[in-house]
């Protein structure tokens, strides 16, 4: 496997961990729900009511999609 160079491009990784939830009706089956956490709602500017898909990458990995997506509202970071 060849090393990575200085070239490739790093992941901006940010974990928020959550818990998936069930939600059980009687005379119906289970249902599985992901709360989307604030913080990470705010940061990426998804607003309610808008369009999401969910893209399968394999068992460990899921991507959403967003259809509408908003540009940034800032083109550079300010420096401190």
């Amino acid at each position: 496997m060849p090393a990575k160079t200085a070239n490739t491009p790093k992941k901006l990784a940010i974990a928020y961990p959550l818990r998936v939830q069930a939600i059980r009706s009687r005379g119906q089956n289970p249902r599985l729900y992901v709360s989307f956490l604030l913080a990470l709602a705010a940061a990426i500017g998804l607003e309610p009511g808008e369009t999401v898909q969910w893209e399968l990458l394999d068992r460990g990995e899921l991507h959403l999609r967003r259809h509408n997506a908003p540009n940034p509202a800032a083109q550079t970071r300010a420096n401190h």
